[in-house]
């Protein structure tokens, strides 16, 4: 893509109400824009983060078995108040009627949706267990929406729920989304800890926030450092078929907790040198309830001896859109974002020094061929000050830099966005190391 050509309003100054980097970096880099309090229209730029993002946790959800559907943003009140959640809910929850004078709401979250749709096909043991999926928009009227993509009313969620015959099997399912979602942050590059949380309004009695660590984290949080120095790509394969409790194990069996489940005895058992207090983001929660929705909705099935059997049930979300404002908090600079390769817009900026100048144009526009279609060729007639600058904001994992010198020489200046580090290469060198960087770690 050339800049020249790009929707890509970068901004120089910071709007005043942005009071948090993602919030201040994703308005400058053109990567969102305002339409009301808490709600955003994705730009081109933040548009190629969301997809990356989204397409990750596409990924590890097939793998661990999760089959994706499509529920509708819109939901009947009936089926709300069936589970008995309808009025407990709270002023967050939009209520609407349509023409008929029917009560209508924007869907929040959806385990009263995907119960009615899986009650109305399961016929007995033999259709558990199953899990299903959908990435879809969500909406919670929040009563003071801030912090741009990060607490916003209208975002996007993976929401995945799961079916089992019992106790055990629906344990299993927990493991096994457990283990897709310390996975599916690793692939992006966050260090995302599983901590203890309460259930709160989506009830059941097993619950685990997923907290990356970030300095300008919402809440504080406690953890044993064993869990930042293990790694989940060379330890945590894509095979779920397998006994996946040690792994769990692991990650259970050492402190973690955010402030409202901070436990100081416990916290004063672990030796000094391996605590670890910082701040963390929420990207993902899951939970187990029983069968809490299966019983309340009337969804049951005969199990092998005959008897109707409630299914035990499960849920687990991601904030796909948060994930966005999560990534930026966590990879950042004063001069912009710094995009883990996985989940950039493009894996690489060329920058081209003298626009008009016959061998930085073609040096160039070799570079821009041999990258596209994941390539910002900025030529754009501007001085370089300004090229360097906007390629900072919008954090591209590499710059590709081609001046007269260079290009009368042959050679691209190569610039590692993360680092800084800066080194003369060929272009065939250049094109092979963007690309390389750019094969998704932890990918099947």
């Amino acid at each position: 893509m050339r800049l020249s050509q790009a929707f890509l309003p970068t901004l120089k100054e910071t709007p005043a109400d942005a009071q948090i980097a993602s919030h201040r970096l994703m308005l400058r880099a053109g990567m969102v824009r305002q339409t009301s309090a808490g709600i955003y229209a994705w730009l081109p730029l933040g548009w190629r983060v969301l997809r990356r993002v989204e397409r990750i946790v596409r990924e590890e959800q097939d793998a661990a078995g999760a089959q994706e559907i499509l529920m509708p943003t819109i939901q009947t009140a009936d089926l709300w108040r069936q589970s008995g959640r309808y009025d407990a809910y709270g002023p967050e929850m939009l209520r609407l009627k349509d023409r008929h004078e029917r009560d209508m709401l924007y869907g929040p979250t959806n385990e009263e949706m995907v119960t009615e749709i899986f009650r109305g096909y399961a016929r007995s043991y033999r259709d558990l267990p199953r899990n299903l999926y959908h990435i879809q928009w969500k909406f919670r009227d929040e009563v003071r929406p801030r912090f741009g993509v990060m607490r916003g009313r209208e975002f996007l969620m993976k929401d995945a729920y799961s079916f089992d015959l019992d106790r055990e099997g629906a344990q299993a399912s927990y493991r096994r989304m457990f283990v897709a979602y310390l996975r599916t942050f690793a692939r992006m590059g966050l260090k995302a800890i599983p901590m203890r949380a309460a259930t709160g309004p989506i009830g059941g009695n097993l619950s685990h926030e997923f907290v990356v660590l970030a300095e300008t984290g919402e809440s504080q949080v406690f953890l044993h450092r064993d869990l930042l120095d293990f790694d989940v790509l060379r330890a945590a394969t894509p095979d779920y078929e397998g006994d996946l409790s040690p792994m769990v194990d692991f990650w259970t069996g050492r402190y973690a907790a955010t402030d409202e489940e901070h436990d100081e005895a416990a916290w004063g058992a672990i030796p000094e040198d391996r605590r670890v207090s910082a701040r963390g983001i929420e990207v993902g929660h899951i939970f187990y309830f029983g069968t809490k929705y299966s019983a309340s909705m009337d969804l049951k099935v005969p199990g092998p001896d005959g008897a109707l059997v409630a299914p035990e049930m499960g849920s687990y979300g991601i904030g796909v859109s948060r994930l966005v404002g999560a990534l930026i908090e966590a990879n950042h600079d004063e001069a912009g974002i710094r995009w883990p390769d996985s989940v950039a817009p493009f894996a690489a900026a060329v920058l081209n020094l003298k626009q008009g100048d016959a061998a930085c144009d073609a040096l160039c526009e070799r570079l821009h061929a041999a990258l596209s279609p994941d390539c910002l060729y900025d030529d754009r007639a501007e001085r370089a000050g300004v090229k360097f600058a906007d390629a900072d904001l919008m954090g591209h994992p590499w710059q590709a830099i081609v001046g007269p010198r260079g290009a009368a020489a042959g050679r691209v200046e190569l610039k590692r966005r993360a680092t800084g580090e800066r080194q003369e290469v060929s272009p065939e060198d250049a094109v092979a190391r963007v690309r390389e960087s750019r094969k998704d770690v932890g990918a099947g």
